[in-house]
């Protein structure tokens, strides 16, 4: 077989991966079949499945787990990544504190889907939710801190989903990834930590279980009382990574000392 023909039945099992995973629409998270079944059912070779693969993770369409398989990534809305995310991106990537005030509008934001999706989640709503709060039990010891983030914010996402209020719920994808990258920063630390993890596990399980029940004002608080724990935590740990950096920095009169005359 030629390097061109080669070339374009990659490119074409590309298209097709792609294809697989918007018809079943696929979620962020969700693992996709071993290269050998893909093979089979593309009807490819699996080294040609494994290039196709590692196109889609070039261009962060999935991303592979060693020994875990690759799963699939959340694609950013172009219109939301223009208009909403890359100025407050910007924002952050000049100060971090700003995180701060992502989680103070997504406790304004998810009072209200958390409210609005204890009314109204259908059934087909509340299979998703539980869908997605046990994605983030399985992925709880990934080893890609950004597969787990995503599925903790899928499942936060799905909230805004089961509201059934457009707005919200476009407001909550606009914010997507700025949370995704939110939650990452803060797993790294408090998901590491058993307890913390313990807390945001029963704090995820009380709010499911109060949207499950249908009861709106316990939704509202739980969704509130876990944002708050999540503020506080990250609040804590980021003034004790402070005080460990101060420990360690030498004072400038010890490092010139010296240069400078007796």
């Amino acid at each position: 077989m030629t390097e061109s023909v080669t070339r374009r039945l990659v490119d074409l099992t590309v298209e097709r991966i792609r294809a697989l995973i918007q018809e079943q629409q696929l979620e962020a998270g969700t693992r996709l079949p071993s290269e050998r079944l893909l093979a089979a059912e593309l009807g490819v070779s699996r080294n040609t499945v494994r290039e196709a693969l590692r196109e889609l993770r070039s261009t962060n369409v999935v991303v592979s787990r060693r020994g875990g398989g690759t799963f699939v990534r959340w694609q950013p809305e172009p219109w939301s990544e223009n208009h909403i995310v890359q100025p407050l991106r910007g924002l952050m990537a000049g100060d971090p504190g700003y995180r701060y005030d992502i989680l103070e509008a997504r406790h304004a934001i998810e009072a209200s889907t958390a409210w609005h999706a204890a009314l109204r989640a259908t059934e087909a709503d509340k299979e998703k939710l539980c869908y997605c709060f046990d994605a983030t039990l399985k992925l709880k010891d990934s080893d890609d801190p950004d597969l787990a983030a995503q599925a903790d914010v899928r499942f936060h996402l799905a909230i805004a989903e089961a509201s059934h209020n457009l707005v919200l719920l476009q407001t909550m994808r606009g914010f997507f990834e700025l949370l995704q990258s939110s939650v990452m920063q803060s797993r790294q630390r408090m998901y590491t930590r058993p307890p913390i993890f313990a807390r945001l596990t029963e704090q995820h399980q009380a709010l499911l279980q109060a949207i499950l029940d249908g009861d709106p004002a316990r939704a509202r608080r739980e969704v509130q009382d876990h944002l708050a724990f999540v503020y506080t935590t990250i609040k804590t740990l980021d003034e004790e990574h402070a005080r460990q950096a101060r420990a360690t920095r030498l004072p400038d009169d010890e490092v010139n000392s010296k240069d400078i005359p007796s």
